[in-house]
């Protein structure tokens, strides 16, 4: 008999849709495998629209997605809609058949409102702690004041009303002990570690080179925070200051700011070498980053950027892609040497032409990543977190 057979776990996120969350769906279906039951409550996005649907043994309910918020009040309004929805879902779910445990991943840091009267039932509540929301909110709104110390006070309750948290990185883990008073025993880091077995090596296709002699890539959501903008205005330094017409350059990915970035790119008649792909498949994306020379990540060097983990780093550490990024704390601690880090947009660009213009550092950067993903960072090492960490919450 499988270890967690009979226990039934209910996870909730709000910000991306089962499968899509690779980090939530690794996770379900480790618990998944290991004989525990999953089901997800999550928004419908483009791509996965069925209100309800069994993927791989794990149920999964789908609601509408709420309009992001274009404020603070509207910040409250988006996740008080998606918080209707959970709290509706999770009673029904409940009832058909008991869960044993909620697994909230934020954003928001209002979740602990669901758990609250399932907890008066014996149901554990375990916080799985993926944005670190009052700096998330500065970096949005670049600012402080009301909102932001409201910010502050949901994330202390949320800790409060949790049995156990997760956190994505020893950043993450201080922020649980320190202001969140969370007593160490029952915080575990579990990374966001890539799945091996869906990034490939293979030789990619020279297609999407577009005729240059070089392609570098990105992949992510396309949000304001995620820096695409000053990206564009490193490769006008590269194009138009230095004159290169050798380097193509493949955006993946969607998001609010997508519309934004691609009037940005026309305006700065940049379109030529920037290929915009949108959301693709899992076979598409690992096409292109095969294919690529050098891979970006321009995040913005926020407080919130600076202390959080970047999924894509490590996809691109794992198809042994050297790395330009801003010079942040827990990009420095994933990519190690596999990254050169840049001060400003200018020294971005530089970056990328001293990667472009030698490929042995190419070579030896990207070999050195792959062996730091190999050895450290994957997820069948982190999966043992998750699962140990388990163990010890339902031996509780």
């Amino acid at each position: 008999m499988k270890e967690f057979a009979g226990k039934h776990i209910l996870v909730i996120i709000e910000n991306l849709p089962a499968p899509f969350d690779r980090r939530v769906w690794q996770e379900a279906s480790t618990l998944n495998d290991n004989g525990a039951h999953i089901t997800i409550i999550c928004p419908k996005m483009k791509g996965y629209t069925k209100s309800y649907e069994c993927i791989d043994g794990i149920d999964i309910y789908r609601h509408p997605l709420p309009v992001e918020g274009a404020g603070p009040l509207g910040y409250l309004q988006e996740y008080g809609t998606a918080l209707f929805f959970q709290f509706f879902l999770s009673w029904r779910i409940f009832l058909r058949r008991r869960f044993h445990i909620i697994h909230a991943c934020n954003p928001p840091d209002l979740m602990f409102i669901t758990a609250l009267p399932f907890k008066l039932l014996g149901v554990k509540f375990v916080f799985d702690h993926h944005d670190i929301n009052p700096e998330l909110f500065v970096s949005k709104y670049n600012k402080k004041g009301f909102f932001y110390f409201l910010m502050i006070l949901f994330e202390k309750v949320t800790f409060k009303v949790s049995d156990y948290s997760i956190a994505t990185n020893e950043s993450y883990k201080e922020i649980a002990l320190n202001r969140g008073k969370m007593h160490p025993n029952r915080v575990a880091i579990v990374r966001s570690g890539p799945d091996l077995s869906r990034l490939r090596l293979t030789t990619g296709n020279i297609i999407y080179k577009k005729g240059r002699k070089l392609l570098v890539g990105f992949v992510g959501v396309i949000g304001e925070q995620e820096g695409l903008d000053l990206l564009l205005e490193s490769i006008v330094q590269i194009v138009r200051v230095k004159n290169r017409d050798d380097i193509q350059f493949a955006i993946i990915g969607d998001g609010t700011d997508l519309q934004r970035i691609k009037d940005l790119s026309r305006e700065l008649d940049l379109d030529d070498f920037i290929d915009f792909y949108g959301r693709v498949s899992d076979e598409k994306l690992v096409d292109i980053l095969n294919t690529a020379d050098i891979c970006v990540n321009p995040d913005k060097p926020t407080e919130m950027n600076n202390l959080s983990t970047m999924n894509k780093i490590m996809e691109y550490m794992s198809l042994k892609k050297p790395i330009v990024q801003f010079d942040l704390k827990e990009g420095k601690f994933s990519a190690q040497k596999a990254s050169l880090y840049a001060n400003n947009v200018f020294d971005f660009s530089e970056k990328i032409i001293q990667l472009a213009d030698d490929e042995d550092l190419r070579k030896d950067m990207g070999e050195f990543g792959y062996n730091r993903v190999i050895n450290d960072l994957n997820w069948n090492i982190e999966k043992k977190n998750l699962l140990k960490f388990y163990n010890k919450i339902f031996l509780s």
